[in-house]
C-alpha cells in the first residue's frame, strides 16, 4: 500500500477506534522479515517496543527500501505508514520528508502515547541518520 492509499484510508475513519484497527491492519500488510533479520544491530534504539529497521538504497534504481518489524501491532502498523513515505522514491526526495510533520497532518500524534510518539521520532530519526550516510 502506498502513502496516499494509506492517507485516503485514514481519511475514511470516523472516529480513532476506527483509525487505530486500520493502522493495525496497515501492519499486517508488511511483509514478514525472517529472525535472522531481528538481530540487535537492526534494533532502534529509543523506542518501548521492538522495533527492527533495514535500509537498503537500489543503486541501480536509485530508490530506498525499508523492511523492519515490531514485536507489538500498533508499532508494526505504525511503521508501515512510515515505510510507505519512504519506499520507492529517490534517495533526494526520501532526505526531503519530514515523516514526524506527516504524522501530524494524519492527526496520529494526538492520539499516540508520549512513549509510543517518541518511538516514531526515533524510527523517524534511524531512518534520517542513515540517510545521511548516503
Amino acid at each position: 500500500m502506498n502513502y496516499q492509499e494509506i492517507q485516503n484510508q485514514l481519511k475514511k475513519t470516523q472516529s480513532w477506534q476506527q483509525c487505530y484497527r486500520e493502522i493495525m491492519l496497515f501492519g499486517k500488510q508488511l511483509p514478514v522479515i525472517p529472525d535472522c533479520l531481528k538481530s540487535d544491530d537492526a534494533l532502534i534504539q529509543g523506542c518501548e517496543s521492538k522495533v527492527w529497521l533495514h535500509i537498503d538504497l537500489d543503486e541501480s534504481r536509485g530508490t530506498i527500501l525499508l523492511i523492519g518489524d515490531s514485536d507489538t501491532r500498533i508499532v508494526k502498523g505504525l511503521f508501515a505508514i512510515i515505510s510507505s513515505m519512504y519506499n520507492d522514491i529517490t534517495l533526494t526526495e526520501a532526505k526531503n520528508i519530514d515523516a514526524y510533520a506527516e504524522f501530524e497532518s494524519l492527526g496520529l500524534i494526538k492520539h499516540l502515547s508520549p512513549s509510543r510518539g517518541n518511538g516514531i521520532q526515533a524510527i523517524i530519526k534511524a531512518i534520517q541518520e542513515k540517510l545521511s550516510q548516503w
